[in-house]
């Protein structure tokens, strides 16, 4: 594959112009969200597949401990998503060739569930998204085998000198900043007019999403974040909660 270049009155009255989190909110107001939104946006790594794609690179690339232990930072919150980035990919200084070889051989693994919720929502007219503080050329993949088209993909980008060794990243992408998937949101909203607009994930960086984001869900099923649970009017631990919420009336 190539590599390229957020009174209970308020709530009520208004809900698709906040986030619902407030600590009078309900997690009934925000399964409603879940099943009326125009679009669904979801985190990709720990979230859509089992991994997190970085992680993944930096042990195929011989230095998985030292990279383990900066995403575990910049999860948690205790420092910036573009420092975080930055200091993993100055590690790992990965090659085309080493991308690739990485999906070929070891193709990230979806969650369970995740190809059955992404279908539903698609049968019910709902648009996905996947927003991602990864990279493109792996997100791409997991898009592909979810039926996402690559539009609705918004991903880090990876750079290359033309004999394939690793020059940095895009920094103008709004994934390669904190904050950045609540930009993608806010654009998805202006875009396509989207008022309801639900963030799926299980990092600090998903929660901040919301707002712009209507609601956020937050998801344990890989891996438990404290803050993000506790701070989480919904958190499941499966997509079949998320799928099993769709079929009420």
């Amino acid at each position: 594959m190539p590599v390229g270049v957020w009174g209970l009155d308020n709530i009520i009255i208004m809900p698709y112009q906040r986030c619902i989190h407030h600590k009078m909110a309900t997690l009934s107001q925000t399964k409603e969200l879940f099943r009326r939104a125009e679009a669904v946006c979801f985190d990709v790594d720990s979230t859509v597949i089992k991994e997190e794609g970085i992680d993944e690179l930096a042990k195929f690339c011989g230095v998985g401990d030292a990279v383990t232990e900066m995403t575990r930072k910049a999860m948690g919150g205790s420092m910036t998503f573009k420092t975080a980035l930055t200091e993993r990919l100055s590690i790992i200084r990965c090659s085309r060739e080493q991308v690739n070889k990485l999906i070929t051989d070891h193709p990230p693994q979806l969650t369970p569930g995740i190809s059955e919720l992404v279908d539903r929502l698609h049968q019910r007219n709902i648009k996905v998204f996947l927003i991602s503080g990864g990279f493109r050329c792996i997100v791409e993949h997991v898009a592909t085998q979810l039926n996402i088209p690559l539009h609705h993909v918004y991903a880090n980008r990876l750079k290359f000198y033309f004999n394939g060794e690793y020059a940095g990243f895009d920094e103008s992408q709004p994934t390669a900043e904190s904050g950045g998937k609540g930009k993608v949101i806010s654009m998805l909203k202006e875009q396509y007019g989207f008022k309801t607009v639900v963030m799926i994930g299980d990092g600090a960086t998903d929660l901040e999403a919301c707002p712009p984001a209507s609601a956020f869900i937050g998801f344990g099923g890989n891996v438990v974040r404290q803050q993000v649970k506790e701070r989480s009017l919904w958190y499941v631990t499966s997509f079949g909660e998320l799928l099993k919420e769709l079929e009420v009336i």
